[in-house]
């Protein structure tokens, strides 16, 4: 049986090929110009069927630092290329790359951290039936999450995106999974496209 949906994903990454290969190359030389090596930041987080896998970003944060796993806009370890890579969503390019692998489609849920799937368990054994995605409705809904989490103490910041946050984040995204088709899928590219253009957010996830 043709899997559509991976049809649908190699499509849009043949399509955006070209740009992205000469745009990641030109984010890549900044990154590094501006903040050194590493170029990218490699995560684990869970992907279909609860497997985990590395996602690629590029990298937005000072090299080895610590601290909460969830990012605030006062997040002091936000490079100044970072905040820039994070408003226009760039830093997510290189997920181009999960995708070919198939370990991501271009829309799905955003792939969590394990740490915060565990504490979710059967809820998100429904979410991850499929591939997770580079946008979907959770990223374009929580687009300003990192506003949002402005006030709230860096020492609270786990506990409170666990509490407050990802419960909103799995509703929309078991939504999603139990109506998901084509016409969704490109009405959600179209969301994500029209909020990066014409409203850029404060931070990234």
């Amino acid at each position: 049986m043709i899997d559509r949906k991976r049809l649908f994903d190699l499509a849009c990454c043949a399509l955006a090929a070209p740009v992205a290969a000469v745009l990641g190359l030109l984010v890549a030389v900044i990154v590094w110009v501006t903040s050194g090596p590493p170029v990218l930041y490699r995560g684990r987080r869970m992907g279909k069927d609860g497997g985990e896998f590395e996602i690629l970003k590029f990298r937005t944060m000072t090299a080895g630092g610590t601290g909460p796993r969830v990012t605030a806009a006062n997040d002091a370890r936000v490079t100044v290329t970072g905040a820039w890579l994070r408003r226009t969503k760039l830093d997510e390019l290189p997920q181009l790359i999960n995708v070919l692998r198939g370990e991501m489609s271009v829309v799905g849920p955003r792939p969590e951290d394990p740490r915060y799937a565990d504490q979710y368990q059967g809820r998100f054994a429904e979410v991850l039936s499929v591939r997770p995605g580079i946008t979907g409705p959770a990223a374009v809904q929580f687009r300003h999450e990192e506003a949002l989490l402005r006030a709230v103490e860096e020492a609270d910041l786990d506990a409170h995106y666990v509490a407050s946050v990802l419960p909103s984040k799995l509703e929309l995204d078991l939504a999603y999974v139990r109506r998901h088709d084509l016409r969704t899928d490109l009405a959600i590219l179209a969301a994500t496209a029209k909020a990066v253009l014409l409203r850029p957010a404060t931070g990234g996830e």
